[in-house]
């Protein structure tokens, strides 16, 4: 059985000053934001992962959603570039981590933008969000990356949220999930299915059967229990207010150690 390693970062004091789309939901409390990320990491060590701490990186307020620093496939780390100026601080910490690891790193280079969390995998197959985040430029750098390595790469528009992964993910069975108001093209998926709440659409896949969600989407996980999978819920209400999702606070390196 491969290895489960998963990549985390430490919520910065600046939490409350991070980049978001639209009004805060919501006055942020950092101490309790650090204790939601603690029971994070306590859910995905429970459920067979390794937590991996990358550098703190206390300058940088979005530095605990690390996920958009880097996109990893087989054994090679593209290094993102990130569309909000102020994040790219972030990368250094995670190249290191990555490149400890053994990943084969490369970069996003000027002018391409990718977010990390604009790359939704399923099986081979590489969706990328272009919009607000992943510029044009970027897409293609993703492509010449991880093509020659077997990805298929689809391009797909991201118009009504900030990064791909904030209206779908998908299920173990590769089927797309997603809060459809905000689905630009549900088309562009095979076997998309609609889920009620728009924190629902985020499942981080534990292993078998297990959905880690946020607590925050108790219809949405009620339908998948009722399709036969099983949710594991955690409060992410800190994170929430900053459009943080489930997804974004790790980075599945499963792709290392198969």
């Amino acid at each position: 059985m491969p290895s489960k390693k998963a990549l985390v970062r430490r919520p910065s004091p600046r939490l409350a000053e991070g980049v978001v789309t639209r009004p805060a939901r919501g006055a942020l409390d950092v101490a309790r934001a650090v204790e939601q990320w603690e029971a994070y990491g306590e859910a995905l060590r429970a459920h067979g992962w390794q937590t991996l701490e990358v550098e703190p990186a206390d300058h940088c307020p979005d530095a605990a959603f690390v996920e958009d620093t880097v996109v990893v496939f087989r054994n090679v780390a593209l290094i993102a570039r990130p569309g909000a100026e102020s994040r790219r601080p972030e990368t250094a910490g995670v190249e290191e981590a990555v490149a400890r690891l053994g990943a084969s790193v490369n970069w996003v280079w000027e002018p391409g933008t990718l977010d990390g969390g604009d790359v939704l995998k399923v099986g081979d197959t590489l969706y990328v969000g272009r919009g607000g985040r992943t510029n044009a430029a970027g897409v293609r750098q993703l492509r010449a990356t991880f093509e020659p390595l077997g990805a298929r790469v689809v391009a797909v528009p991201v118009a009504r949220v900030h990064h791909l992964k904030s209206a779908v993910t998908a299920l173990p069975d590769g089927t797309v999930i997603g809060y459809e108001p905000l689905v630009d093209t549900p088309g562009l998926f095979p076997g998309f299915l609609p889920v009620p709440e728009e924190s629902g659409a985020q499942v981080l896949l534990l292993g078998g059967d297990r959905l880690l969600m946020a607590a925050s989407a108790p219809r949405s996980a009620d339908l998948l229990a009722d399709l036969g999978w099983e949710p594991v819920l955690v409060d992410l209400g800190e994170f929430e207010k900053r459009e943080g999702r489930v997804t974004c606070l790790s980075v599945r390196l499963r792709e290392l150690y198969g």
